[in-house]
């Protein structure tokens, strides 16, 4: 009988950990992904209000079957405390991302880089006579549109956090 687990289509996912803030959870789990040949598109580490436990936002990308045993292997880490699949959860959820952008600032395309800024509510947080650093913050759709934009001011550089989520509401991930 064929397993037909893997006929769904590859799809994006953004899973929440909480973790035990120790050395080395991190490259525990970036090993984990590397070994089962898993890739992570993006990830966001940061300590939580217990100074003692840190929240991981990682996206990765992947059939159904494959993001099961992604969540599944990730819950066997020891220091993994939590897992949570937020696009699978049936949960809404918010994410952001913070994306700084240095684009050329001369001539015509000073005005232009300022225009965008502006119209998709990002902040010039570095000035100078050749550039412009513009700090941006959405979705990855808003992002995405902005950096499309300022392709034709000329941008030099390109540094995002990766995606940051929460559930909406009043459900939070935390320990039980």
């Amino acid at each position: 009988m064929a397993d037909n687990r893997n006929n769904g289509e590859k799809q994006r996912h953004t899973i929440a950990l909480l973790v035990e803030n120790q050395p080395g959870v991190l490259a525990r789990i970036a090993t984990l992904f590397s070994a089962k040949g898993y890739n992570i598109l993006s990830v966001s580490v940061g300590e939580t209000i217990d100074p003692e436990i840190s929240r991981i936002t990682l996206v990765t990308e992947g059939h159904p079957f494959i993001i099961e045993q992604i969540v599944k292997q990730l819950r066997k880490l020891i220091d993994v405390i939590k897992v949570l699949d937020l696009t699978a959860s049936g949960e809404d959820y918010v994410e952001r991302e913070l994306v700084l952008v240095k684009v050329s600032a001369r001539g015509e395309a000073r005005a232009e880089a300022m225009r965008i800024a502006q119209i998709f509510r990002g902040n010039i947080v570095d000035v100078s006579p050749e550039t412009f650093v513009i700090e941006f913050t959405g979705n990855e759709g808003k992002i995405n549109a902005a950096l499309s934009l300022l392709k034709e001011c000329g941008i030099r550089e390109v540094i995002r956090t990766g995606k940051v989520a929460v559930l909406r509401g009043p459900k939070s991930l935390k320990i039980s």
